[in-house]
């Protein structure tokens, strides 16, 4: 009897810029276990590299910069005593509000290469952008806004992507958010944001296995493979 091993999709690239791994401290993994599991479910799809973003929110996600090496700490020696081949780092997410701007200000940030990633309220349009990226550069900084697509605000004033472009603001898009698995007006967005090649990073957003189930199918499909022809997708040359 002939056994046929599934075939898994090219995924394109190696290192993950967005996902939520560290057990307990945000809406991502909740234990360690569910880590463990989460890791090894985005080595079977093809990374190497992960960089783990949790969520750092004023009042709701209080994880600071301590916090979150010790999550990664102990992170880390799970992933050695379970003899899983996983070169991780740790990042953040920040929300945009006055914390993090005051964090900038102190210059005390989570990055990578200095790259920050900070997302936006999903419900209310941001104010005084310029001011934030000033401070940034002036620290020589770059930012990265997670999932521009998602922000439906912006979805019927597209010109507002070019104008973050133009302040210097990277972009880094869901891969998910190709499947549809955020609403067709984020998909429309995400293609868009693709075609215009506006797009310097794409990240799995992981947060459970229900987002690794989406990924599968979606990093075989065309659109997917269209970023990489019409973006310079940075990921991988990325030194973590």
């Amino acid at each position: 009897m002939i056994f046929f091993r599934k075939k898994i999709p090219n995924l394109l690239i190696r290192t993950d810029f967005h996902s939520h791994l560290i057990p307990g401290i945000d809406d991502g993994a909740k234990d360690m276990t569910h880590s463990l599991q989460l890791i090894k479910e985005l080595s079977n799809l093809g990374y190497r590299r992960l960089i783990t973003t949790p969520h750092i929110k004023n009042g709701q996600y209080n994880n600071t910069i301590e916090s979150i090496a010790d999550g990664m700490d102990m992170l880390r020696s799970e992933l050695v005593q379970n003899n899983i081949d996983m070169h991780i780092a740790a990042s953040a997410e920040y929300y945009y509000d006055e914390a993090f701007l005051q964090a900038i200000i102190e210059d005390k940030l989570l990055h990578i290469n200095r790259f920050v990633l900070f997302e936006f309220s999903y419900v209310v349009p941001p104010v005084n952008i310029e001011d934030m990226i000033y401070e940034l550069k002036a620290r020589n900084y770059t930012p990265v806004l997670a999932h521009p697509e998602r922000y439906l605000y912006y979805h019927t004033k597209l010109d507002q992507y070019e104008y973050l472009k133009n302040l210097g603001i990277y972009f880094q898009i869901n891969i998910n958010s190709l499947a549809g698995h955020y609403g067709k007006s984020t998909k429309k967005v995400a293609k868009y944001l693709s075609e215009k090649g506006f797009i310097d990073f794409v990240g799995s957003d992981v947060h459970n296995s229900k987002h690794i189930n989406v990924l599968k199918d979606v990093i075989s499909d065309t659109e997917y493979k269209k970023i990489f022809n019409n973006n310079k997708i940075l990921n991988d040359d990325l030194t973590i």
